[in-house]
């Protein structure tokens, strides 16, 4: 992350069409929150992401929900959410092809961008 500044986080998981976590999630969050609370100077800009099924405006919709909950649940867990900030880009960034579901379900992300 410190060379690039951007990392996908494959580990927090949203099921098609939800902006809920997943179970298996939790943990990963709260990776970033024990990140967070080490390294005090990181702000990271929370990116949400879909698939292409549906329509644009639906998309960035959902993912800016589901880049909003990242935050959230890292306040929940004392990360000062002045370090944190949320953008859903929709389908306009995918990082594989969107023809089946395997491709799809990696398009479903979120990312971490450091400021």
């Amino acid at each position: 992350m410190a060379a690039t500044r951007h990392i996908a986080v494959y580990g927090i998981l949203v099921d098609a069409n939800k902006a809920i976590f997943s179970a298996e999630s939790v943990a990963r969050l709260k990776d970033i929150a024990v990140l967070l609370t080490k390294n005090t100077s990181l702000i990271l800009r929370i990116e949400g992401h879909t698939d292409n099924v549906g329509t644009p405006a639906a998309n960035k919709a959902l993912s800016g929900k589901r880049a909003q909950s990242v935050p959230a649940a890292l306040k929940a867990d004392g990360i000062d959410g002045a370090r944190l900030s949320a953008v859903g880009w929709g389908s306009e960034k995918p990082v594989a092809g969107n023809a089946d579901d395997e491709g799809r379900a990696r398009n479903r992300r979120v990312e971490l961008v450091t400021q």
